[in-house]
């Protein structure tokens, strides 16, 4: 495992620096979600879903997939977040049948496939719940712009994380990033209905 405390600001720039290549494409009238300039395919990558099963670009393939990153032990973004997508869950497949959500865990150590499993299902058992070792995760989350590092010492670290969620379209491509919203107070969020008007434009638009 990676030493615990590991500077999350180390993994910030590869992020920022696709921020860059982001925009927001006026026709569409978006409200919450970001197009990338040159959509491209991941890099190769393989990871493994809560039934053992290899879960790579081929994966990907086909459909258009919706991916976040966090842990099982996570208190607060990662349940909202799940709850959130399986509240919007029958809406999203309406705009587009081949959907597929996928939530990357960040902390293999401790997210085994049982656990994963468990946790995957508690929210919707169509979900996905995907992870690898370090050397595997942390090419494949910085080549989609996410970020996460370790924090504290002992059996109860946390883990710091990125809160937005990367469309890939069924070309396998990098193709859309959706953004939480700032709320004084409140956990930065994606709402629903943002959600899904962003993605049935973008769909449609594709």
């Amino acid at each position: 495992m990676l030493g615990l405390g590991v500077a999350v600001a180390a993994l910030f720039p590869r992020q920022s620096a696709n921020t860059a290549l982001m925009t927001q494409v006026p026709d569409l009238a978006l409200q919450s979600s970001y197009l990338f300039d040159n959509p491209r395919p991941l890099a190769p990558f393989t990871l493994h879903d809560q039934l053992g099963n290899e879960f790579g670009n081929q994966q990907l393939l086909g459909k258009w997939s919706l991916l976040f990153v966090g842990f099982t032990s996570c208190p607060d973004v990662c349940p909202t977040t799940l709850n959130k997508l399986n509240a919007a869950y029958a809406e999203l497949q309406s705009v587009s049948e081949d959907i597929q959500v996928v939530f990357v865990s960040v902390d293999p150590d401790r997210d085994t496939q049982t656990k994963r499993l468990d946790y995957i299902n508690f929210f919707n058992r169509d979900f996905k719940a995907v992870t690898a070792d370090h050397t595997q995760l942390f090419p494949f989350t910085r080549d989609l712009g996410f970020a996460y590092a370790m924090v504290g010492d002992g059996a109860d670290y946390q883990v710091d994380h990125s809160a937005s969620y990367v469309l890939v379209s069924p070309q396998g491509e990098k193709y859309a990033v959706f953004k939480p919203k700032q709320q004084p107070g409140k956990i930065p969020q994606i709402l629903n209905k943002e959600l899904v008007a962003d993605l049935k434009l973008i769909i449609e638009s594709a």
